[in-house]
């Protein structure tokens, strides 16, 4: 399927690896242009090389996206778009996991600031542009905690949820949704990612057991059987932002391999 994609410009979060890696590699395929960006250099250096091989336009930006600096290295790359971005994939590492007792106030404000605001501001920065030009696909990688909250994930339970609640409203506001501007938020369930790896390491300790047993049993309860790979996410990103699309906004979509058990 022909997504609709080829020559327009996306930015992409968290890129260097995991999940964003995934959903550049998905767009950087339909033949988008694409802004990368994290903050290790030398890993997303190494992530543009790769992405490069699918000749497209790929800009690494090196940069803490959750600053105001980091923000303004993005608008004001050489050969980017400024802020006239089509596609906005927001991702930002979440929160570490722990024992909600032992957080302070800082620990909240650092969670808000990356998991909530970050987005929200991305979001206010290019969404207007997307409606005068008629085409915009915002695309924010949450957690299925959003759905079902993990306890020792408290930080980005509560982050997460409050960004989901901004995109409730500000999706289905009329000059974005009838302007072809859609929000909506992936919700990743267990993917074998870096951050999977971080929890199953808090879970093991908490537990007495090894990282072996906790992956297993892990595994054993989602319906699929396995854990996700950051290609099949990536591919679902690219259809959120894709042209026949445009009908879907506001929504919270759930990659898990059915391990949500709920019925809404």
């Amino acid at each position: 399927m022909d997504l609709g994609l080829k020559g327009k410009w996306a930015l992409v979060g968290g890129a260097s690896k995991g999940l964003g890696f995934g959903c550049a590699q998905a767009l950087a395929r339909e033949g988008v242009h694409v802004v990368i960006v994290a903050r290790g250099a030398e890993t997303l250096e190494a992530a543009a090389t790769e992405l490069r091989k699918l000749d497209t336009t790929i800009l690494a930006v090196a940069a803490d996206i959750t600053t105001v600096a980091g923000r303004e290295a993005i608008w004001s790359v050489a050969g980017g778009p400024g802020k006239n971005f089509d596609i906005v994939v927001t991702n930002a590492g979440g929160p570490p996991p722990g024992d909600f007792r032992n957080w302070e106030r800082d620990d909240w404000i650092k969670a808000v600031d990356a998991n909530m605001l970050t987005p929200i501001e991305l979001i206010k920065a290019t969404v207007d542009g997307m409606a005068a030009r008629g085409f915009g696909r915002i695309v924010n990688i949450t957690s299925s905690a959003v759905k079902a909250p993990i306890d020792i994930l408290g930080l980005s339970n509560g982050a997460r949820s409050g960004l989901t609640g901004f995109v409730a409203g500000a999706a289905r506001t009329q000059k974005l949704a009838s302007n072809n501007v859609t929000i909506n938020n992936l919700l990743p369930g267990k993917f074998d990612t870096d951050r999977l790896a971080a929890t199953h390491k808090v879970a093991a300790e908490k537990m007495g057991q090894s990282l072996a047993d906790i992956r297993a049993v892990q595994e054993a309860q989602i319906p699929a059987g396995r854990f996700g790979n950051s290609q099949e996410f990536g591919a679902i990103c690219a259809f959120l932002c894709s042209v026949q699309a445009s009908y879907i906004t506001g929504q919270n979509i759930l990659p898990d391999g059915g391990l949500y058990p709920g019925t809404y």
